[in-house]
């Protein structure tokens, strides 16, 4: 019988910017500064803002939820309540059950304390006893591949060997609701395949999961439903595939030249031969224009583009250094222009053509400009899948095999009696 296992109703978040100050030693200097500022400490219009406005949402038990938005929407935040690391301003947010919570590398860690002492300290804020934890200690162990270091202070753990070992802890808790932040994003791709099958085996005991990331492909891949936040405000929830399709409508509309850019990618568009065009036929030819401007002297330039269906997946990506065009060098006011053909040999769907802005040998990345547009490709071939090989076939007619008529058994019995009787 499914239930709800987290709920969110009507949740709002204030924050204040600036200093708070909670004690009279940090307060009287403040005061005295602020005097002879002449400042208003009370400016509250000013100071204040709400991370979250008017969020309300449920997740079932067994479920994975995913919440998506651009940096400062308010996902952090959200994860916090549900936590209840921190209260709402208005609202409230109702959690059945044990929560087992993997917000920030280092909490719930003391940087003095070796990785065996802080498994018993973590494990212990989460709610778990001595006991449970001496039962579970081997298994947190092997999960986090730490063994050879589990003795050695986490201060000299890097920040991927911290993400092993506080999430080895939080999901062994065998918790009830696994709230995950992007901590997981510093771990390698083995590690991380590996904690996402490990969030699939909770899932099927029963728990619930909540899982916040920048990784479309991931939130896609492993979230049935998301909500997408921007400016603590809910845009959309429901099905992955289409929120994260509105999410990629929102990019658009953010999308903004940033003076503060050396260099900038000012404009873009998809194309067919007679213009704008969003609608494709499988193997069309496309086209993606791209203008780049300089704010600042540049050098060693490539403009790269790359290709994603609606799950993320990373079908194709080029670059005109790749093409043979070579890096590319702008002053201050130049302006490059290129357009890249492409064959869309793809399969039936949705697919968001980006493009960025790189530099190979220094791994610098100077701008990108995330899905230009949202294409839609049909196609004349029952296939599935993201590309079209334009398949052809032909059978031959099939050739039955001669099976030789059976022997008479008469006959056989026969030679079976002459046989014993000799």
């Amino acid at each position: 019988m499914c239930y709800v296992a987290l709920r969110a109703e009507h949740v709002y978040k204030k924050f204040r910017k600036g200093e708070i100050y909670n004690s009279l030693r940090d307060l009287i200097p403040a005061l005295t500064g602020a005097m002879f500022r002449q400042q208003e400490l009370s400016d509250k219009d000013k100071r204040e803002f709400w991370a979250l406005q008017d969020v309300s949402f449920e997740v079932k038990r067994g479920e994975a939820f995913g919440i998506i938005g651009p940096n400062g929407a308010g996902k952090s935040t959200m994860l916090k309540l549900l936590s209840q690391i921190m209260k709402p301003t208005r609202g409230s947010v109702h959690v059945d059950g044990r929560i087992s919570a993997l917000i920030e590398l280092a909490a719930g860690f003391h940087q003095d304390l070796t990785g065996r002492e802080n498994i018993y300290l973590y494990g212990t804020i989460l709610g778990m006893t001595k006991r449970e934890v001496d039962a579970r200690f081997n298994e947190v162990v092997d999960f986090s591949g730490l063994g050879e270091f589990i003795d050695t202070p986490v201060k000299r753990y890097s920040s991927g060997m911290l993400a092993r070992l506080g999430f080895a802890v939080a999901a062994h808790v065998n918790p009830d609701v696994l709230l995950v932040d992007e901590v997981l994003s510093v771990g390698d791709a083995l590690f991380q395949r590996k904690c996402l099958d490990h969030m699939r085996k909770i899932i099927r005991d029963g728990a619930t999961v909540l899982f916040v990331s920048h990784s479309l492909k991931t939130v896609a891949d492993f979230c049935s439903r998301a909500l997408l936040l921007d400016h603590g405000l809910p845009v959309s929830i429901g099905l992955t595939p289409q929120v994260v399709t509105q999410y990629m409508k929102l990019l658009q509309q953010h999308r903004v030249d940033d003076q503060s850019r050396p260099v900038v990618i000012s404009k873009a568009r998809v194309r067919d031969a007679a213009g704008p065009c969003q609608r494709f036929q499988s193997g069309q030819k496309g086209w993606i224009d791209v203008e780049v401007s300089a704010h600042e002297p540049c050098s060693k330039l490539a403009v790269v583009l790359y290709l994603r269906d609606e799950n993320q997946y990373l079908l194709f990506v080029t670059s005109t250094e790749r093409l043979g065009y070579g890096n590319v060098s702008l002053d201050r006011g130049d302006t490059l222009r290129c357009t890249f053909e492409i064959e869309l040999n793809l399969g039936r769907g949705v697919f968001y053509p980006s493009v960025n802005l790189y530099r190979y040998d220094t791994e610098r990345w100077y701008d990108s400009w995330e899905a230009i547009e949202t294409i839609y490709v049909s196609c004349d071939e029952d296939v599935s899948g993201p590309v079209n090989c334009f398949p052809k076939v032909v059978c031959q007619d099939v050739q039955k095999r001669e099976v030789p008529e059976a022997q008479d058994s008469t006959a056989h019995e026969h030679r079976s009696d002459t046989a014993v009787s000799t």
